[in-house]
């Protein structure tokens, strides 16, 4: 070995790409009334706030374009931030929206991408995906694998995950939420104003609760609950904790 190979010292990379699944909510578009589009935006916020704050999503224009209806993709765009959301991306556009879109550092999405998520592209070690089964005659999305730190969830019907929730994830649900094991993270149920809706789960330790945008955080939680079955449900518009 050379004296200079024995004085150059190991240097650990600065960076390294790493696989990720994650999900954004996706922003379908189907009117180009931007005073309509900002009210019914506000109203969906206001029933799961928590969940859109800062939340990054990708606005979808294809329905737009199928009847042949103009829009102003730079000024959608505004409004969107204007209510403190953070596109990151978009799809379906024709040539001149997707052109102005990257003018703002909007990348372009596949309009086969899943309406409820977006997964980065596999590395040689990747990072398990929960395993999602889409029950179409009940309306219920079951994941039968941990919910890992970063994640988020969303369920038209029912959300049913037989496994822990890790902290830092996100879970929604327009109806009921069963989780059987841990729940961390955050946990909304009934996000589409449904105050029928209930979480049930087997330890409570979330950092958020949450139905039909009524939420507690975690120091609102009585500590008692911990590693005990219990319900969650709405009464007179306050959250119940209930042990079953």
């Amino acid at each position: 070995m050379s004296k200079d190979a024995q004085k150059t010292p190991y240097s650990p990379p600065a960076l390294e790409f790493k696989s990720s699944t994650f999900s954004v909510p996706v922003l379908v578009i189907s009117s180009n009334d931007l005073i309509i589009i900002q009210q019914q935006l506000e109203a969906k916020i206001k029933l799961a706030p928590e969940f859109f704050k800062n939340s990054p999503l990708v606005l979808d224009v294809q329905e737009l374009n199928k009847q042949n209806i103009e829009a102003d993709v730079v000024a959608i765009l505004e409004v969107v931030r204007k209510l403190g959301l953070l596109p990151i991306g978009i799809r379906g556009g024709n040539p001149e929206q997707n052109e102005k879109a990257l003018g703002l550092g909007i990348p372009l999405h596949s309009i086969h991408t899943s309406t409820t998520t977006v997964d980065a592209k596999k590395t040689a070690t990747p990072t398990p995906e929960p395993e999602t089964k889409d029950l179409l005659q009940t309306g219920t999305t079951l994941i039968t694998q941990p919910i890992r730190s970063g994640q988020r969830i969303y369920a038209a019907g029912d959300l049913i995950i037989v496994s822990q929730v890790s902290a830092g994830t996100e879970i929604l649900a327009e109806g009921n939420i069963h989780v059987y094991g841990t729940l961390r993270g955050r946990a909304l149920a009934g996000v589409q104003g449904n105050t029928e809706a209930r979480i049930f789960c087997s330890d409570l330790q979330a950092e958020l609760i949450s139905i039909a945008g009524n939420y507690k955080i975690s120091e609102d939680l009585n500590q008692e609950v911990r590693g005990k079955l219990i319900q969650i449900y709405l009464e007179n518009r306050a959250l119940v904790i209930k042990e079953i």
